[in-house]
């Protein structure tokens, strides 16, 4: 057993938590309920020279590590059986140089954090629709959101960030220290290169937000979608507009319990006086069942999808690329909605392009830039008893969109561990990722959000790649 284990006089601050100890089921717990994994131990960690005193424990004892910041990644990338698991969640520190538009995040932070500190200079960094989400996972796996036809991804504003290798080494990554291990973390699954104890952030001006939600029944919901793809590739990149397929869980005006809905939601980031007329063409194309409209702090745009999405429950999702919403995928859409077995679960969908199509500026891990749409089939549930029915329905939506789907998968929506790492990010971007990792953790002690091993042939078979 490590001296750490017994209170050596030379541990560090970090809070060493083993099985049966207070404090470990609570620190071990992530936001899907799916996943309740056993690692040989929690190591709380406060600052970057915690993290190195737990990875060195890992290396004495020979455990593989992972680590954990928000815990919301939906394939429980954070915990695993047998491993140590170094928490983050207690380093929560931003600071912000409004001058420069910079923030400094701690790796431990959660979206709201993020934004609570920058929002009052406005400013924000593109970020997740979710606010108790994990920045750290996140940003190493891309982080599309409301803002990101505007100013990119969230990885694309990573400066730079303070990462502790799996020697126990500190290193700073930026252009010129450490680029390629930067251009991991930038939306190449970079947790499992190293641990980021903090971010260093490019920040963007952000106003108050006009925000649209226009609903439809679903007997004109294949009209309203035809609709939507016609504006949606139109629009300018200060709108984002993102659809969702959702079942009712009480009664609607006019419709009994139960019935399957289309949502339309948009956010402006122009002058908000100008986004009903923005929106105007959408909503005179396909007009709206009901219709809600209303201006509202960025902060509070960001913390619309809390509710929708607690932790606690079960998740199960399969997403792809789409190059456009033909009458058939979108037929496919409707059928598998049609099919939802839980309320809560839903099918969601969006026009990307904007600035995420751009080039950031700088060398970047992050792939399929130019896919138009992606679409997710987000179950969610909270019985374990029907664990099997909901995520076969997941997968069932998916093999419906086979046909029409494009290359490659979305890391962060990605409900499994195991893939290959070409099939998200191609092979050539996915043999500079196994370059990097053999340089920066030769010993393949993190296991982050998708393995960095070597490349496989490619596989075309759809369940293989996603599954």
């Amino acid at each position: 057993m490590s001296a750490l284990r017994n209170g050596d006089a030379r541990a560090s601050r970090a809070v060493f938590l083993f099985p049966g100890e207070p404090g470990y089921d609570e620190s071990r717990a992530v936001w899907n309920a799916m996943h309740d994994r056993r690692p040989v131990c929690v190591v709380r960690c406060r600052t970057a020279a915690d993290v190195s005193e737990a990875l060195r424990y890992a290396a004495a004892e020979g455990h593989p590590v992972t680590v954990r910041g928000g815990g919301h990644n939906v394939a429980g990338a954070a915990v695993a059986d047998g491993a140590v698991l170094i928490d983050l969640s207690p380093m929560r520190g931003v600071l912000v140089d409004a001058r420069a538009g910079v923030a400094y995040a701690d790796g431990g932070c959660l979206l709201r954090d993020v934004d609570a500190a920058t929002t009052r200079y406005g400013l924000a960094c593109p970020a997740g629709v979710v606010s108790h989400t994990g920045l750290g996972g996140l940003a190493l796996g891309g982080g599309y959101g409301w803002l990101a036809r505007t100013w990119g991804l969230t990885c694309d504003h990573i400066l730079a960030a303070e990462v502790v290798l799996t020697d126990g080494s500190i290193v700073e990554a930026d252009e010129t220290r450490h680029p390629e291990l930067l251009w991991a973390l930038r939306g190449g699954g970079g947790g499992s290169v190293g641990v980021v104890t903090r971010f260093t952030l490019r920040l963007r001006p952000v106003g108050p937000v006009h925000h649209h939600v226009a609903q439809y029944s679903l007997d004109t919901a294949a009209q309203a979608l035809a609709a939507y793809r016609d504006f949606a590739e139109q629009q300018p990149s200060t709108l984002h507009t993102v659809g969702a397929l959702k079942r009712l869980s009480a009664p609607a005006d006019g419709g009994g319990g139960g019935d399957v809905v289309l949502r339309l939601s948009a956010a402006y980031f122009g002058d908000p006086q100008d986004g009903p007329r923005k929106l105007a063409p959408l909503l005179d194309a396909a007009p709206p069942q009901t219709s809600t409209s209303r201006v509202l702090p960025y902060l509070e745009l960001q913390a619309l999808g809390d509710h929708s999405e607690p932790p606690g429950h079960r998740y199960y999702t399969k997403s792809c690329y789409l190059p456009g919403l033909s009458a058939r995928a979108v037929q496919s859409l409707l059928a598998g909605a049609g099919e939802m077995p839980s309320h809560l679960s839903s099918i969601d969908f969006e026009f990307l392009r904007g600035a995420i199509a751009e080039d950031p500026g700088h060398d970047s891990a992050f792939p399929h830039r130019d896919a138009p749409y992606i679409v997710t089939a987000s179950a969610q549930w909270t019985d374990p008893a029907d664990d099997e029915e909901n995520a076969a329905w997941a997968r069932s939506c998916a093999r419906r969109l086979e046909a029409y789907r494009l290359p490659g998968v979305y890391l962060n929506y990605a409900q499994d561990t195991e893939g290959a790492p070409e099939d998200s990010h191609g092979t050539e971007r996915a043999r500079r990722l196994a370059a990097v990792k053999e340089t920066y953790d030769p010993g393949h002690i993190l296991r982050g959000a998708q393995p960095m091993a070597a490349v496989r042939p490619p596989t075309q078979a759809f369940e293989g790649m996603h599954e």
